[in-house]
């Protein structure tokens, strides 16, 4: 049986508990990930200061992380040192803004990137 791990994903930021769109972004990270096989890949740093094991999350080809952001449930966000996909999360998060999906029409996200 595998292991159980808390996971932050590196280089996106999602909203809070009790902020705006919270719940469709949980509920859209769980269609993606519940019950799924996923692979885990670490960037530079192996986990954050709560413990929680820092990695890119894959279910077959389907990079999570991108796939958050890409539909608006998500902003790209850099962590240092773990920026790797920086450049290609931002590209998505920017389109994703434009079109105004997912949470960003609620006013959660930033314009720190």
């Amino acid at each position: 049986m595998g292991q159980v791990h808390r996971v932050r994903y590196i280089g996106v930021n999602t909203p809070e508990r009790g902020e705006p769109c919270y719940s469709d972004a949980t509920a859209y990270n769980a269609s993606l990930v519940a019950g799924q096989t996923v692979t885990l890949v670490k960037d530079v740093s192996n986990t954050d200061r709560y413990d929680r094991l820092l990695r890119y999350v894959y279910v077959g080809v389907k990079f999570v992380n991108a796939e958050l952001v890409r539909t608006g449930f998500a902003e790209a966000r850099a962590y240092e040192p773990d920026t790797y996909f920086h450049n290609e999360l931002l590209g998505l998060a920017i389109t994703a803004k434009t079109a105004n999906l997912g949470c960003w029409s609620t006013g959660v996200f930033t314009e720190e990137n």
